[in-house]
């Protein structure tokens, strides 16, 4: 890639060879990114940098392309915009697929590559995400004007808010479905802080939250997860028919509690059968994203609170992959 007068630009390639090149918290930041007679032409978000910030930025970049064979040169235009906060869904058309645990796992992962993240616990009925995150007991303040909650910051460097944390515990919620949309918009509009992606963790099927949060709060995509079996699979398709008809991208499918290890004998078994998501996701020409394991380690995790994607284990792998995968999608609409 010398790109001599003679030689057709590539854009896409260049850009990947920078991005290549450089770290996940650089790369979420970067605009664009371009390779021409051997001078790179980096463009990249700062408006929440300090000025020493913004230089150790362009350090930072200058130190990373120069080793290129293809660059002699790095010039880096930095932008003050502020980037608008994202939002993703994270739906399943059945209840039980694990994906309240997918969706704090993937937030923790999607931390620790830069990404600073929020949790919505878009499950009015059965909130999930305080005990997964670790945040039982803890009360939202207000902001000095009382119009918004403000999010709790979990342990694990992600802000959550869910009425989990409203609701006095094990109390049950009669709300019929107006009450509901009402409730996750006040989720999403809360104070946020610098937080510039959030994860919504839906309540399964296509009622009452989705169709709120699509007229209200579009999101800029959305992740299904779903089990291997048909059951399963036959409601993850109704819930993409939902987000396709509401216009929203579908980003991926996960195959969750895919194979089960025996803990004594090690054997891995598949009692959820194996593989249907991936031929599932094919058929429908849908990327897939990856695989969450059944495993009874992640179980015990989720119950005491402590993610496996905050670990540095095997654990880990699976969160941290599918969350690269988002991560690209995020900053480049592909995969």
């Amino acid at each position: 890639m010398n790109n001599p007068a003679d030689t057709p630009r590539q854009p896409d390639a260049e850009e990947a060879l920078i991005r290549a090149a450089l770290s996940p918290e650089i790369n979420h930041r970067l605009r664009s990114g371009r390779i021409t007679s051997r001078r790179a032409v980096v463009v990249a978000e700062a408006g929440d940098l300090s000025d020493s910030g913004r230089a150790e930025l362009e350090t930072a970049i200058t130190a990373a392309l120069l080793p290129l064979p293809e660059v002699d040169e790095v010039r880096i235009a930095l932008t003050g915009e502020r980037r608008r906060r994202r939002l993703i869904a994270v739906g399943s058309g059945k209840g039980g697929v694990g994906k309240s645990t997918l969706t704090t796992n993937l937030a923790v992962a999607l931390a620790k590559l830069g990404r600073r993240v929020g949790v919505i616990d878009g499950d009015i009925y059965g909130p999930s995400q305080p005990k997964l995150l670790r945040t039982e007991g803890i009360k939202p303040t207000a902001t000095p004007e009382g119009d918004k909650l403000v999010a709790i910051d979990s342990p694990y460097g992600v802000k959550v808010l869910s009425m989990g944390h409203i609701v006095a515990p094990g109390k049950a919620l009669a709300w019929r479905g107006p009450m509901t949309g009402k409730a996750l918009s006040q989720l999403i509009d809360a104070d946020w802080g610098e937080t510039d992606l959030l994860l919504v963790d839906l309540p399964p099927g296509t009622g009452d939250v989705q169709l709120s949060m699509l007229s209200a709060h579009k999101p800029d995509g959305a992740v299904l997860v779903s089990t291997p079996q048909d059951l399963a699979l036959i409601d993850a398709a109704r819930a993409g028919q939902l987000f396709d008809q509401g216009g929203v991208p579908i980003i991926g499918l996960v195959e969750n509690m895919a194979g089960y290890a025996c803990p004594h004998c090690g054997e891995v078994s598949d009692p959820f059968g194996s593989g249907g998501v991936e031929k599932f996701a094919a058929a429908l020409d849908i990327p897939f994203l990856g695989r969450g394991p059944l495993t009874l380690e992640t179980r015990i995790a989720g119950d005491k609170g402590e993610p496996p994607a905050a670990g540095g284990g095997e654990g880990a792998a699976p969160f941290g992959a599918i969350a690269e995968k988002l991560g690209r999608w995020l900053d480049t609409g592909k995969l």
